[in-house]
């Protein structure tokens, strides 16, 4: 084998799908695509994968938006407009815009690629690295990309090592002993284990890395299909598996952890628990992401504000946060916060309480209020004395009350409340 002389990364193109809406998330989805919701005191959530990539030493990426978009590509706009043509970098941010269909959008993943395959093959890469927009992980896409050239296959498929009977929400790979995927299952009821752990199955994090001539045409025999519904896990990738070679790669071998991190970590925050979790999971004094290793950073919009501000002192009206994140420009102004996570631009006033709180930018909250296990939309005004987390019947009827207790506040719910 010719040896190589640089990076697998510098040659290939990283394709972030941003066009979903999540709609488990509800409301929080409502004016924005999930990889625009926040994600972590500064960051959206789109911003581990760029940060992946950009991170491994990718410096073509495409961004792929559809629905509601408007939001996401003003952040892609203001914090990744960074890449420089004069250096072989590039940055473009695709919209479904009518290339192939005039009436059409993006019906599918793989359209939302297909789509696009003039501009992708100006680029000349020889790799495409496909990228979901909506998980939180950090993942090296170099160590993938080796895997993929030295193994000969046609598609390798990043998977998450699940316990088996927790893979039936996923699509699970059957792979033989040398982790060359045998067979593709959407969501089985009876996952099948790998060979070297039965208790544990293979599931898809929706990566996958092509040569981009391969990629190219398999998009083009799947567009001619008529049957085909334009989608990776339902169409091209059950057809590499039947026709081609396609292997695993096990996100152990390429996930990014700094010291303090002792398991491998990814989470698809869809649902409101799971994002309000992620979220407080951060307040931990040893969290299982690591947001602060500078090896490997998570880079976003990077605005121009004021340091955070504790103010007052007395007995009764002390600003304080215990186990907290707090952002800046946020001003807590006598009142107190436990496991609370703060974005940008927060107010909160005196003789207030909150605890297990994921508050998003600009929300300005009322003096005497107390807000347990919640996440409050941005720039939401809670007026004063509102109490959430007290009554969980008045909180239902009042907002989006989750199954574990934690309300989602907007303001169109605020608005109802006539207080």
């Amino acid at each position: 084998m010719e040896k190589r002389t640089q990076p697998l990364a510098r040659d290939a193109m990283a394709y972030v799908l941003a066009g979903g809406r999540g709609s488990r998330l509800k409301e929080l989805t409502d004016r924005r695509a999930k990889p625009a919701v926040y994600f972590g005191g500064k960051a959206r959530i789109i911003d581990f994968a760029l940060s992946n990539a950009l991170n491994s030493g990718i410096r073509r990426i495409g961004v792929a938006t559809q629905y509601k978009a408007h939001s996401l590509i003003r952040h892609l706009q203001r914090g990744w407009n960074f890449f420089r043509p004069e250096r072989n970098e590039s940055f473009d941010i695709l919209p479904a815009s009518q290339r192939v269909s005039e009436t059409q959008w993006y019906e599918g993943t793989a359209d939302a690629v297909y789509q696009n395959i003039d501009i992708i093959e100006d680029h000349g890469v020889e790799y495409m690295v496909i990228l979901a927009g909506d998980h939180v992980y950090k993942m090296d896409y170099e160590l993938m990309l080796q895997q993929h050239v030295d193994s000969g296959a046609d598609v390798t498929i990043g998977c998450l090592e699940v316990p088996r009977m927790e893979a039936t929400a996923f699509g699970v790979m059957h792979v033989d002993k040398a982790d060359r995927i045998i067979a593709f299952v959407e969501k089985p009821a009876d996952p099948p284990g790998i060979p070297d752990n039965p208790d544990l199955a293979l599931a898809s994090m929706g990566i996958y890395v092509f040569h981009t001539k391969f990629l190219m045409d398999m998009l083009r025999r799947d567009a001619a299909d008529p049957k085909s519904s334009r989608d990776f896990g339902k169409d091209i990738i059950p057809y590499i598996v039947e026709h081609g070679k396609a292997v695993a790669h096990r996100f152990t071998r390429s996930c990014v952890r700094s010291d303090f991190e002792r398991e491998a970590y990814w989470r698809d925050v869809g649902t409101i628990d799971a994002y309000w979790q992620a979220n407080i999971d951060l307040t931990h004094v040893t969290p299982e992401l690591d947001i602060y290793d500078s090896t490997w950073p998570i880079w976003t919009f990077a605005e121009i504000k004021p340091p955070a501000k504790f103010v007052h002192d007395d007995e009764n009206r002390r600003g304080s946060a215990t186990s907290s994140l707090i952002s800046g420009d946020c001003i807590i102004s006598g009142a107190a916060l436990n496991r609370s996570l703060l974005f940008t631009g927060v107010r909160v006033n005196s003789y207030s309480r909150l605890e297990n709180a994921v508050v998003l930018p600009d929300v300005a909250i009322g003096r005497h209020s107390i807000l347990r296990n919640v996440v409050i939309d941005s720039r939401v005004v809670i007026p004063e004395g509102l109490v959430v987390g007290d009554d969980p019947e008045l909180d239902a009827k009042r907002f989006r009350r989750t199954e574990n207790g934690v309300c989602l506040i907007t303001q169109s719910m605020i608005d109802q409340l006539g207080m």
